[in-house]
């Protein structure tokens, strides 16, 4: 097979870092350039030092509208300003990383892409809106009980992200001597990932106007997410894994544990992995991935697979850092 043409555009940061380690190694794709302003002439190893022996790649300063497939690697608001001034063909589909276009709006022709959510229209889709990392660990934790219409009373929500899912760019919150050894909470039930949340609860449920409470903590380890989700429903426990067990059937990277889950089981993986208890009358499921793959990097290259017809884990079965 004929392997694709990929473009980085935002390729010197963290998720654009991700993005050139899994496609140097993918069966059906090949990267024409990674391109980035700031460090344009110098080589990707040079910036992603752990690239160093694994690829020859130099960051360009061009783009190269021959490609099959660019992924936007941008701050959120930057996507939607480079797409004003920069025009790709027709042929040139597009993943965009960031948070520009994951809500439906009018002129908006971008597909939201959680595959566990839409595959179908992913397959067909010329542009995708990749979805954030909260909310893709949050709405893995949610979905079965959307489609079986069991939102109906408050939704409570704790996340703990590690300080990569901050960005590259340094600020007061995210080096390394105030992250470590401390915890903080930010952006309390006021978090930019709570709009995409919401309508892809909506999507599957119809009218979704429960009360949501989100509390986002900033964590003291690089990557990860954990999300503690717990509301009042009135299935027992073995109730609602059978069902999450359906729902994520033909979903190759969402599996379900009867036993409790930690980080180290996803981090360096592109799995999803979900546990459920029964607590009284609150039933509590905990969502884990890693930020920077299935709630980043990993997941556009899921939604590059299936918009080309490839085997959806092509270039994704990684091994998780155990230790």
């Amino acid at each position: 097979m004929e392997k694709i043409k990929v473009g980085i555009v935002g390729a010197a940061g963290y998720t654009g870092g991700e993005l050139i380690r899994l496609l140097i190694n993918h069966p059906f794709a090949e990267i024409g350039f990674a391109h980035s302003k700031s460090q344009a002439g110098k080589p990707v190893s040079a910036v992603h030092r752990d690239l160093f022996g694994d690829t020859d790649l130099v960051f360009a300063n061009q783009i190269d509208v021959s490609a099959d497939v660019v992924f936007l690697c941008m701050g959120h608001g930057e996507s939607s300003r480079f797409l004003e001034d920069f025009s790709f063909p027709s042929t040139v589909k597009l993943i965009d990383l960031g948070n520009d276009f994951r809500l439906n709006a009018e002129g908006n022709d971008f597909v939201y892409g959680l595959p566990e959510l839409n595959r179908g229209l992913i397959t067909k889709a010329q542009k995708i809106a990749n979805p954030g990392c909260f909310a893709t660990a949050i709405q893995l934790a949610l979905f079965p009980l959307a489609e079986a219409a069991k939102l109906n009373t408050d939704i409570n929500i704790t996340a703990v992200t590690g300080s990569t899912g901050a960005g590259q760019g340094l600020s007061a919150t995210s080096h390394f001597s105030w992250r470590t050894n401390n915890l903080s909470v930010y952006k309390a039930f006021s978090h930019q990932h709570e709009g995409e949340i919401k309508q892809s609860l909506a999507q599957l449920q119809g009218q979704f106007n429960v009360p949501f409470h989100f509390v986002p903590v900033r964590g003291d380890f690089s990557r990860g997410i954990m999300a503690s989700v717990h509301l009042t429903c009135d299935w027992t426990a073995a109730e609602a894994e059978e069902k999450f067990r359906t729902y994520y059937a033909n979903h190759p990277f969402v599996h379900i544990s009867s036993e409790n889950i930690d980080l180290k089981q996803v981090v360096n993986t592109n799995k999803c992995l979900v546990n459920i208890e029964k607590h009284g009358d609150q039933l509590h499921i905990i969502s884990m991935l890693d930020n920077l793959l299935k709630g980043a990097s990993g997941q556009a290259v899921q939604n590059m697979n299936l918009m080309f017809g490839f085997a959806e884990m092509a270039g994704l079965r990684l091994k998780a850092a155990a230790y």
